[in-house]
């Protein structure tokens, strides 16, 4: 006969062993997930913008409309998803200049259809006057974070916004 741990430590084996298998499967079976979100963002002009003051710095505060319907990223094995807004721009020092402006965590998909009227969360500065009259694209990127397995994460690009030459 064996004796009580040996028979304890047999079944937790196998209950570990089981729901490592449970969680693999979860997590494979996110692979076979093709989410299709999309978003619009329109920015409510007028912008604000200004030196700042004792530094060579541009600072740009704007009102954004984002309108998302990332519904699609949600599976039973997602926790929540991170979503933020980043505007994006080159300039002659740097070919891809990055400044997160908004962002907000998704905890189910009942919330993950959404409109926001929301003025820039995060400041838009950048260390010179390199955003006058600038071409630059709004993205909104998206990490979803699976109950078990790995975070995977994602873009979409909306081009096609240009600040003023000009500012009050």
């Amino acid at each position: 006969m064996h004796s009580f741990g040996f028979r304890a430590n047999a079944v937790l084996t196998f209950g570990i062993t089981i729901l490592a298998l449970i969680c693999a499967m979860a997590s494979i079976s996110d692979n076979f997930n093709s989410p299709r979100p999309s978003s619009e963002i329109q920015i409510k002009y007028p912008i604000d913008s200004g030196e700042i003051k004792f530094s060579f710095s541009m600072q740009v505060s704007l009102t954004m409309n984002i309108t998302a319907d990332l519904q699609s990223l949600f599976t039973w094995n997602t926790k929540q998803v991170f979503v933020f807004v980043a505007a994006e721009y080159e300039t002659p020092k740097n070919a891809l200049n990055q400044v997160s402006l908004w962002d907000a965590i998704i905890p189910a998909k009942e919330h993950a259809k959404f409109w926001v009227q929301t003025a820039n969360k995060y400041r838009f500065v950048d260390q010179g006057s390199n955003l006058r009259g600038k071409d630059f694209n709004l993205t909104l990127h998206w990490h979803v974070m699976p109950k078990t397995g790995k975070m995977f994460a994602n873009k979409l690009v909306i081009p096609g916004y240009r600040l003023p030459e000009e500012y009050r």
